[in-house]
């Protein structure tokens, strides 16, 4: 998925010639360490800004507002990849199963170079990141666009397209705590995040299915290309500059320990662990997507009903991480992420009884309100994790709910050729919520130890 404000002008800064988003005018409401979480903040699950946030607040940061216009972009941009090729390859091969590998191959490299190419984002600076990013799958896309490229050609530039985009990712989820700082104000601007990345991936499909139709994949793939290049050029003009935060620190430490070095970092502090795993369990509650279709078929729907469904708890989850960034004190946040968390899987388990439409729909959207958890839960995980390491502990965390997704939404697919969708997603439901009760239990459990939360 992290930033901080000072009471005093950045680095730089010369007043009213400022354009870093700073506000120097306006009095800042915290003034903490970058990176850092107070003592009084994790041990009482508070936080150290006090005064009520709005998200008029989070979009007069003019370095937010570029880095969420660069999001929609690229996710857009994504998304419209991931269609075009997916068409471009049934409409050369007529196989479903090659269209369906296909649409796999663009989401794997997501938890390989989290794992894999996340440090980047520690090693250099985070905006030159982005860029190179962005440019980097401009230009994959336009070799796509080259008549004559292979299918096994136009599937391998697809996974690289994936595979650069998970350090552009890890590098705008570090910058965010530079920008908003690691208090209401970053909670509140992941909020907007994950509901732009749900917006972005809808507009994203809808508009790939339609200017496939209408204008053909190759021309999808140009508007592809043009959607990272502009949020390359967003990047450039809107984002302040800031140097490579492990530049020195881990110059001398070679990429393989420094991948062994950021996943000991994470899974051996509860403060960072068990965020995460939080995080994680996003795999069970999502399982419905695994099985929408044969599940709009046993509901006696059609296409229709499909992006019904997978709107719902969109929906809910969109909603929820509204009211809860917005109304919901900040300590109380993190007493409700336990509780929450066994819900948006627990919820799941009502399918065992097979509800007709507006009921599954009901449920969905009930387990998404649950799932606003992850506001809280992101917030928690930013505030914990050392600055020099923010991009590789992101990335981990990130490739490991793009794999555990994968991973049950694969099985859940599997099992529902044999048994009824509805019993399917129940068992993940029950299964999510035992192993969401584990991890609630540890998240109380180390809140109750003093200092169990305080770095090293």
């Amino acid at each position: 998925m992290r930033r901080t404000l000072r009471r005093f002008l950045l680095p730089g800064c010369k007043e009213s010639n400022c354009r870093s988003g700073c506000d120097y005018r306006r009095p800042q409401r915290f003034a903490e360490p970058e990176g850092e979480i107070t003592r009084h903040a994790v041990a009482r699950g508070g936080a150290p800004e006090q005064a009520a946030t709005t998200f008029r607040d989070v979009f007069a940061v003019a370095e937010f507002r570029a880095l969420w216009a660069a999001q929609l972009l690229s996710v857009i941009g994504d998304q419209l990849a991931r269609v075009a090729l997916t068409v471009l390859v049934y409409d050369r091969t007529r196989s479903a199963l090659l269209a369906a590998v296909t649409f796999v191959v663009s989401v794997v490299p997501t938890f390989i170079g989290g794992v894999t190419l996340a440090w980047l984002a520690d090693r250099y600076p985070r905006r030159a990141v982005m860029i190179a990013g962005d440019l980097g799958r401009c230009a994959l896309v336009l070799v796509m666009i080259i008549p004559g490229v292979p299918l096994a050609g136009l599937v391998t530039l697809l996974f690289l397209v994936t595979l650069v985009g998970a350090p552009f990712t890890s590098a705008r989820a570090a910058v965010y705590p530079d920008v908003l700082g690691t208090g209401d104000r970053y909670v509140l601007g992941t909020a907007v995040t994950l509901t732009t990345y749900q917006f972005a991936q809808v507009l994203g499909f809808a508009a790939g299915g339609a200017v496939a139709g209408f204008f053909g994949t190759r021309w999808s793939l140009v508007i592809d290309a043009a959607t990272f290049a502009a949020s390359a050029l967003i990047v450039r003009a809107r984002v302040r500059s800031r140097p490579a935060p492990a530049a020195g620190a881990h110059r001398e430490t070679s990429r393989l320990a420094g991948i062994i070095a950021g996943a000991r970092l994470v899974f051996s502090r509860p403060a960072l662990r068990t965020p995460m795993l939080f995080g994680w369990l996003a795999a069970f509650y999502n399982a419905p997507e695994g099985v929408v279709t044969p599940l709009a078929r046993d509901l006696h729907g059609g296409a229709a009903a499909v992006g019904v469904i997978l709107a719902a708890a969109a929906l809910g989850e969109t909603a929820g991480a509204i009211v809860f960034s917005r109304f919901v004190a900040p300590p109380t946040r993190l007493r409700l992420i336990g509780p929450l968390a066994v819900g948006a899987c627990a919820i799941l388990v009502l399918f065992f009884w097979q509800p007709g439409l507006p009921g599954s729909l009901l449920i969905l959207v009930a387990s998404g309100l649950c799932a606003s958890y992850q506001v809280a839960a992101n917030a928690a995980f930013v505030s914990a994790t050392p600055q020099e390491r923010r991009s590789q502990a992101f990335g981990l965390a990130q490739g490991g709910m793009s794999l555990g997704q994968g991973i049950v939404m694969i099985a859940a697919g599997a099992a529902a050729d044999v048994h009824s969708p509805a019993r399917v997603i129940a068992v993940c439901g029950a299964v999510g919520a035992v192993v969401a009760l584990a991890i609630a239990a540890s998240w109380a459990r180390d809140h109750r130890t003093p200092g169990r939360h305080q770095r090293p």
